[in-house]
């Protein structure tokens, strides 16, 4: 049983899907100003999209994936699971989660789920075949998430300006995201006959770019209470010095030691900084509901 668990977390890349979910909650409580039970339903949907999604970006991508050091552990290259296994399983969570959006949340949350189930799925997985720069359309399918719990926690299809600066800032965190690990993984993406930045950029090059996608990212969530969405002081400067931590802690992509900036730091050090914005944000309209 624990086995089938352990193989059902990789096949759906549990961290990732997560992640979606904490989003999509961050902008239902936006919408709302506050807690509500009626968040259950968009952020289970999503959660289960999400967890489609992925595996079925994992049978997508199973060739390729026997012939990278990071990826051939995979329930599928691996052979824990067999292809139409893991195709089964996708279809039944993409199915189950767009049941539940469809009868716990407005229309506009499904029809923003099912766009990017398409845009992940249909677009960049395909894209990611044909150019090194997909990652910045891809990073689209980041922006959707908390747009979906903010038209399910309006209870219509809002597009306020206070949310869309919220997506723009993960939409920008999650370029950055990619290339980190792409700074470590690009010659297993060579391997694999993908394109990889690796091949037109030095290794130093790619730090220093994406250097500015993590700038950018700290300059887009310090603009977000100029969209009024802030209410607290207290959370509006927590945003401002996680952001100088962020790009402190960045600074050594710039030096001759970036080169000793691990897969494992620079996952810890952007991720957790997203998951700090996601807790302010969140907080701040808890403690003013």
């Amino acid at each position: 049983m624990i086995r089938w668990i352990n193989i059902l977390l990789e096949l759906t890349k549990f961290r990732i899907s997560l992640f979606s979910t904490l989003s999509t909650f961050t902008g239902f409580i936006l919408a709302r100003r506050g807690l509500s039970s009626d968040v259950i339903f968009p952020i289970l949907g999503v959660f289960l999209l999400a967890s489609g999604s992925c595996a079925l970006n994992q049978y997508q991508e199973r060739q390729n994936d026997q012939w990278m050091e990071r990826t051939k552990g995979r329930p599928i290259p691996s052979k824990k699971l067999s292809p139409s296994t893991a195709l089964k399983i996708s279809i039944g969570l993409l199915l189950f989660g767009s049941i539940i959006l469809y009868v716990g949340a407005h229309w506009s949350a499904l029809g923003l789920g099912l766009f990017a189930m398409f845009w992940y799925n249909g677009v960049y997985t395909s894209l990611k075949r044909k150019s090194p720069f997909a990652a910045i359309p891809g990073a689209l399918i980041g922006a959707i998430p908390p747009l979906i719990g903010w038209v399910s926690g309006k209870s219509h299809l809002s597009l306020d300006p206070q949310i869309l600066a919220i997506s723009f800032f993960f939409f920008i965190w999650q370029v950055p995201h990619f290339w980190l690990l792409l700074l470590n993984s690009g010659r297993d993406y060579e391997k694999a006959g993908l394109p990889s930045l690796t091949k037109i950029f030095s290794s130093a090059q790619l730090r220093r770019i994406t250097f500015m996608w993590i700038f950018a990212a700290a300059a887009a969530c310090m603009m977000i209470p100029l969209f009024g969405i802030v209410e607290s002081h207290v959370i509006h400067g927590s945003l401002f010095l996680v952001a100088f931590w962020l790009v402190w802690k960045s600074l050594k992509l710039l030096t001759v030691r970036g080169r000793q900036f691990s897969l494992p730091i620079a996952f810890k050090t952007i991720n957790s900084y997203a998951i700090m914005v996601i807790i302010l944000l969140t907080l701040d309209h808890l403690f003013h509901s």
